[in-house]
């Protein structure tokens, strides 16, 4: 669950509904700039779903009563987590095995520098799951599953800025992960620039440089907004389940500055 605090309430928004926000975004990706077209589908596959393994746990989402307040992805119990990685992988591996070679990477990226011991047979699952996969597959270069890896990671970047940002927030109030910019990797290299900036223009529309995108994007944030009365009256799984989402259009577009 990605969770936006605000005095008198929580915002929530579901990790498989930023995942589709990702896969959006990254569906406009410039076909110039995209290496190997013939992996396309799978690498837009894999944005979409890369985050399909939270689907249940975030139907019935986990109050965390040390923060008085709901998990969020980033402090959700590490040994959950692993279950849901590995079942996440698992569905996207039973329908394209290049999808989920990059949501193997990327999982295992997120958990490099843990120390757990519990981790260790995780990571070592997963190397085996990538070595069977790559060769399983033609892949006329190895640079490629990198490559198409940092498609995933820049597009779970940018929707991770429309889900943790307030819409219409000022550069000095954005979320800490942002205050740079979304870095550019090396894999990126026919894009001039180090970062992506980011800049609300008002509360539906967000406008980015560099561009390299084919058209102006539109997305729908899907959310819920809890009140913190009612989680403290009705508990705040009831309270979760009643309330309905709202959904708001939002643009990017070229910054013009």
């Amino acid at each position: 669950m990605i969770i936006r605090e605000r005095k008198n309430e929580f915002v929530l928004i579901e990790q498989d509904h930023h995942a589709q926000i990702s896969g959006i975004i990254m569906s406009y990706w410039k076909d110039s700039l995209f290496s190997a077209p013939e992996f396309r589908r799978s690498v837009e596959y894999a944005i979409f779903q890369h985050d399909c393994g939270w689907k249940p746990f975030d139907t019935d989402p986990f109050w965390n009563d040390k923060k008085e307040a709901p998990y969020t992805f980033v402090d959700f119990p590490l040994l959950p987590k692993l279950v849901l990685y590995k079942q996440g992988i698992d569905e996207v591996e039973k329908n394209d095995h290049y999808a989920a070679l990059l949501c193997s990477m990327h999982y295992s990226a997120f958990l490099r520098n843990e120390a757990l011991d519990e981790v260790k047979p995780f990571q070592i699952n997963e190397e085996q799951r990538r070595e069977r996969l790559i060769a399983s597959l033609k892949i006329p270069d190895p640079s490629l599953p990198d490559s198409h890896y940092r498609l995933l990671q820049l597009g779970d970047n940018l929707s991770l800025y429309i889900c943790l940002n307030e819409p219409g927030t000022t550069k000095e109030q954005e979320h800490p992960f942002f205050c740079k910019g979304i870095p550019l990797s090396a894999a990126f290299n026919k894009i001039e620039k180090d970062n992506i900036q980011l800049y609300w223009q008002d509360k539906q529309t967000i406008a980015m440089d560099p561009f390299p995108f084919r058209d102006k994007i539109l997305i729908t944030l899907k959310q819920k907004t809890l009140s913190k009365d009612q989680i403290a009256s009705q508990g705040f799984l009831e309270s979760y389940k009643k309330t309905s989402f709202c959904e708001t259009p939002i643009q990017l577009m070229p910054s013009y500055k």
